[in-house]
């Protein structure tokens, strides 16, 4: 017995060593990937000497004789840091992901390859200006540099990822930095979802006239962009008060509607800043991730220091500033996609119906390999109006009539897109009059420009208009027969037609996304926009004060106030505050007092360490389900996010709105109050089964906490604990500082889309301006710099945005110098 237990002790012993001597193994293999930020490089492809000076926060200052080398260096750094991210997005782009995931990925290459927005890219390279070519070769040259270096010294792949996904790495190319341009337009643009929604929804409410205008309203008021002049709003201004179903998988690179594109940007002109120059804030928002999408570097070009925030991949500063200027994006929501129903000849199944009579589909095949299985060969099919797509993407099978197939137009899909072009020109211009002209070159994905200089500021809406004939039958607000001429694409407006605001009289601009420009169809710019409600805070926190500071503009970014809390709870639970009734101990109803006190005591904070935030959302998630399901069967799962205007539609009852409290199938009517008790009943119930029964000691921050995944790794057993990044966090769907609930799942209040980037730029003091990201520079999980960036920016915290060369050097975590091979 003894000798078994002895042998059974040896063979454990040898066991554990045999896993220590892997794990270690592993541990050195990946950590070869780790770059070394302070050494001297020889490459080929440089004219001159480079250095990148990697500041405290990791940020790299890159510094060169020529641009094309600052581009060569940015191309460098960027493979340095992130050159598994960027990898995984070109595949995306092309449609090769299975390659290295399998099946897990077949539809998402089969989906990209249909829209063909690699081959878009690839045509494209001839659209670019000479300056727009040099910077993208420059820049595939630096990437490539790193490649070779990786090959040459047996740097662990680059990244420990492409251990685990073996795969080889082609080199980059020009026209890679351009489709991941396209990659982003596709994760901002929700109108082909919409239109198939509102489809859908139509004909689920055949019956009741008037109903999908509850549910999808139009945006009230004529569009808020510039602010009028302070005095004017002096007498009714309010006293100032301080306050605080696509695939899971994370590589689905297709948004849902509500998730489509956000951010917010604001600028004030001197006449509103305390210290005498122009202010901007700029937060992008998008589906986070580990590493983030942004990362943060300082490019010193011919024309001056640029820095801000870029996306690993491509050669520009997107959001950041000069010394000269400041600019900042956010989603436009303009209607830049249409779906077209295309009838198919039913004598010759290879044609479609045009005005002009039947014409064969532009057919082609693609091959799709398969990781680990044979290949898939997909049909790809491609109208007048754009790629054919499967029925059973986006719903489109359920408003597809027969005999007919979908085809989209999109502005994205363009083989002239000088949009890369447009981001470069932002870099050298000196004035708002030549950022602005400078922009009159992007084509997609459209945004909301906002930009300044040292005394003026405007903003403007960038990005290729479609021009769309006013007899058009749907408006682009559904899919539409694609064989009439009154609903086909007619080009694109002039870059004069799209809105903007330059120096207006109150002196500052800003966009949350919300509706901008109030004109009728087909100059309307968009049936469908982003937000209703961030923009009522917003617009109370600027006109609270007449005087602005970087500091007021970093408060207001960071505001957490729900202005749709403080306007709906009132008025759905107007009639169950005070019932006059004290509830047993221990009773659902007593719970439901409690819960009321709570909520009226509370001054719509969503603070992530208060109960309230969570009992808010939690029963308006639960009010609008009773409110629809009835209705709409299972089309109520599209609405998982709380529709504030529909609310208040209902409990107002406009235009007869209130008929969504009567259940229909029940012989009883029961009314809004009764919906709205049941509602929190519900939600009580909820809470108590997913975060207890203790409401005092809830906290929002437990339900809302920031999920920074790994696209790859994030569901791996074991190793998702040291991929992922949890935070917990403020803020709400419909709060400035932006945190987007996932919706759906067993925890639907999850932060999943937010701001990855922060920037704060002040023209008095530039070098006193702010930025962040919400994780690290590297993406490489060993790293410290990994996710030491996160933790700032979870606590509302910033990093010195400076274009001082000595203030970099001077705590510089390392100086990579790359010299010309041979030199």
């Amino acid at each position: 017995m003894g000798k078994a237990i002895r042998w059974l002790f040896r063979i454990a012993a040898a066991l554990v060593a045999l896993a220590a001597a892997a794990v270690a193994v592993v541990a050195y293999l990946a950590g070869r990937s780790l770059p070394d930020y302070d050494q001297t490089q020889a490459v080929a492809g440089l004219s001159a000497p480079v250095e990148i000076v990697r500041d405290t926060a990791n940020v790299p200052h890159i510094f060169g004789e020529a641009d094309a080398d600052v581009f060569f260096g940015l191309g460098y750094a960027h493979a340095q840091d992130r050159l598994w991210q960027m990898v995984v997005l070109r595949r995306t782009a092309q449609g090769r992901l299975s390659e290295i995931f399998g099946r897990r990925t077949l539809e998402i290459d089969t989906l990209m390859r249909r829209f063909g927005l690699y081959l878009a890219a690839q045509a494209s390279v001839a659209a670019q200006d000479d300056r727009t070519r040099a910077a993208l070769e420059a820049y595939a040259e630096g990437v490539n540099a790193r490649l070779a270096e990786i090959n040459a010294e047996s740097l662990g792949r680059g990244a420990p990822e492409f251990f685990i996904f073996d795969a080889a790495i082609a080199p980059w190319r020009p026209a890679d930095s351009l489709a991941l341009v396209k990659v982003m337009a596709l994760q901002l643009s929700g109108h082909l979802s919409a239109e198939v929604r509102r489809a859908r929804l139509s004909l689920a409410l055949e019956d009741r006239p008037g109903a999908v205008a509850d549910l999808l309203p139009e945006a009230p008021g004529p569009g808020v962009a510039a602010l009028p002049e302070y005095a004017d709003l002096l007498p009714e201004r309010p006293a100032p008060r301080r306050v605080a179903a696509a695939p899971d998988d994370p590589l689905w690179p297709v948004p849902r509607p509500e998730l489509a594109g956000a951010s917010n940007a604001w600028a004030a002109a001197p006449a509103r800043a305390a210290a005498g120059g122009t202010l901007l804030a700029n937060d992008p928002h998008l589906g986070l991730s580990a590493p983030a999408i942004w990362y943060l570097a300082r490019l010193e070009l011919s024309a001056g220091g640029v820095i801000g925030a870029t996306i690993p991949g491509i050669p520009a500063v997107l959001s950041g500033r000069s010394d000269r200027l400041g600019w900042g994006l956010t989603s436009s929501y303009l209607d830049d996609q249409d779906v077209f129903l295309e009838e198919v000849n039913p004598d010759a199944p290879g044609e479609y119906r045009t005005p002009d009579g039947w014409a064969p589909f532009e057919t082609r095949r693609s091959i799709v390999e398969i990781e680990g299985e044979a290949p898939v060969t997909v049909t790809l099919r491609r109208t007048e109006n754009g790629p054919v797509l499967p029925p059973g993407r986006f719903g489109l099978g359920a408003v597809t009539p027969p005999g007919h197939v979908a085809a989209v137009s999109w502005t994205a899909l363009s083989e002239e897109d000088t949009s890369l072009g447009a981001a470069i020109g932002l870099m050298y211009a000196d004035t708002v009059e030549e950022a602005l002209d400078a922009a009159a070159l992007y084509v997609a994905p459209s945004q909301m420009l906002t930009v300044v200089d040292g005394e003026r500021i405007a903003m403007k809406l960038i990005g290729a208009m479609p021009r769309r004939d006013a007899a058009h039958q749907t408006q682009g607000r559904m899919p539409a027969f694609g064989y009439r001429p009154e609903n086909r694409w007619q080009g694109t407006l002039p870059y004069a037609a799209n809105p903007g605001f330059t120096d207006p009289p109150g002196a500052i601009v800003g966009n949350t996304n919300n509706k901008v420009v109030d004109r009728p169809f087909p100059l309307h710019v968009s049936h469908r926009w982003g937000d209703t409600q961030r923009v009522e805070r917003w617009r109370r926190l600027m006109q609270g004060r007449e005087i602005h500071t970087r500091d007021s503009f970093v408060e207001a970014q960071l505001d957490t106030v729900s202005y749709t809390a403080r306007t709906l709870l009132p008025l759905v639970g107007a009639d169950l505050w005070y019932t006059g009734e004290a509830a047993p101990a221990g009773t659902p109803e007593r719970r439901r007092q409690r819960a009321l006190d709570l909520l009226a005591e509370w001054n719509g904070e969503m603070n992530e360490h208060r109960p309230e935030p969570l009992i808010y959302a939690a029963w308006m998630r639960a009010l609008q389900d009773r409110l629809i399901r009835d209705d709409l069967g299972p089309l109520a799962d599209d609405f998982t996010h709380l529709r504030p205007l529909f609310i208040e539609r209902v409990f107002r009852d406009v235009d007869g709105a209130g008929a969504w409290c009567d259940i229909r199938r029940s012989a009883a009517e029961e009314s809004c109050t009764d919906i709205a008790r049941l509602a929190l009943d519900d939600a009580l119930v909820w809470i108590a089964e997913t975060h207890g029964d203790d409401l005092e000691s809830l906290r929002w921050g437990d339900a809302h906490q920031a999920t920074h995944d790994h696209q790859a790794l994030g569901k791996v057993p074991l190793l998702r604990y040291f991929v992922n990044i949890r935070q917990s966090t403020s803020g709400g769907d419909n709060t400035l500082m932006r945190g987007r609930t996932a919706g759906e799942g067993p925890a639907p209040f999850r932060n999943v889309h937010a701001a990855g980037y922060r920037g704060v730029y002040d023209f008095a003091d530039p070098d006193s301006s702010l930025f962040v990201i919400s994780t690290g520079q590297s993406g490489h999980f060993l790293s410290r710099h990994y996710d030491d960036l996160g933790q700032l920016w979870r606590r509302g915290d910033y990093v010195r945005m400076s274009l001082d060369p000595e203030l970099a050097r001077a705590g510089a975590l390392g100086v990579t110098r790359l010299v010309p091979d041979g030199s």
